[in-house]
């Protein structure tokens, strides 16, 4: 008898992997990571889909190694994301690229994997130095060689960092070293991502290391420094889809890149702006902008 109730259990089993498998490859599943730009990603791509007949379902909120093993491992069929990050942190290249040529060897390395990058769009969420507009003005520092010569000159300005960016080899020590410029550890306070901004706000500090795309610049008046030597990579957003997704949803590349092809700085800034500044609904904001450009 209990024999029997264990091959029972394991049919069971068997079936609900089988029928569970099945509903997974009919659903698409839209993953994101845990900041406000790419919940509001998730957000727009899953009603966007849903709205072009999809079944959809949403992982929202996950840290960025985990989302990436899940789409390796065929948890999450599409999600976001940068090519800085795609070259850098998972096929760990040190090379430096144009964006062009980063989003071509970042694709060629994922296509590997069964991972397709789409085309990128014109948003570029990379790091950049930012300091209040009206100081900088003051200072006439408009590039980061303008501020590495401030530097230099005895200036004693105050940089934000969040802590992984000072401790990463592509960090703080070979950005000062690219630049030409050294900055004593007390005038680096670290901090979450979050509170660089506040502190320059507040005046606290010079420099605050930020995210290009990131909707308090303008809402607080900052102004980013021209990295006139190019040392931060490109993070052009890019949706990365699964190939085996693409060959059961042929049309689903075309649809993803039209979507891609209305994003750059300026939109992502003022999206991330209505929700980080103004507190409005992601689910809201997204849906008014998929209305106001017809997709919906």
């Amino acid at each position: 008898m209990k024999t029997l109730k264990k091959l029972a259990s394991v049919a069971t089993l068997a079936i609900s992997m089988t029928f569970g498998g099945v509903a997974a490859a009919e659903t698409i599943v839209v993953g994101g990571k845990n900041f406000t730009e790419q919940q509001l990603l998730t957000s727009m791509t899953a009603q966007y889909l849903r709205a072009k007949g999809y079944d959809v379902d949403t992982r929202a909120g996950m840290g960025s190694a985990v989302l990436r093993s899940a789409q390796e491992n065929g948890q999450v069929d599409v999600y976001w994301e940068y090519t800085g990050t795609g070259l850098i942190v998972y096929n760990g290249v040190k090379e430096r690229f144009g964006r062009q040529e980063g989003y071509e060897k970042v694709r060629e390395l994922d296509m590997e994997k069964g991972l397709v990058w789409l085309q990128p769009s014109d948003a570029n969420n990379t790091y950049a130095l930012a300091m209040q507009a009206s100081e900088a003005k003051a200072m006439g520092i408009k590039t980061l060689s303008d501020m590495a010569a401030a530097i230099n000159g005895g200036k004693e300005l105050v940089l934000a960092s969040n802590a992984e960016w000072y401790a990463r080899e592509d960090g703080f020590r070979p950005f000062s070293k690219a630049y030409g410029f050294k900055l004593p550890r007390d005038q680096i306070k670290r901090m979450d991502s979050g509170l660089t901004y506040t502190a320059l706000k507040e005046g606290e500090v010079d420099l605050a290391l930020v995210f290009a795309t990131d909707g308090r610049i303008p809402a607080f008046d900052f102004v980013i420094l021209e990295d006139d030597q190019n040392f931060f990579p490109d993070y052009a957003i890019t949706p990365v889809v699964r190939q085996e997704t693409l060959d059961k949803n042929p049309e689903l590349d075309e649809q993803l890149n039209k979507l891609s092809g209305l994003l750059d700085n300026a939109v992502m800034s003022r999206l991330n702006a209505e929700v980080d500044v103004k507190r409005e609904d992601i689910a809201e904001v997204t849906r008014n902008f998929l209305e106001q450009n017809d997709l919906i």
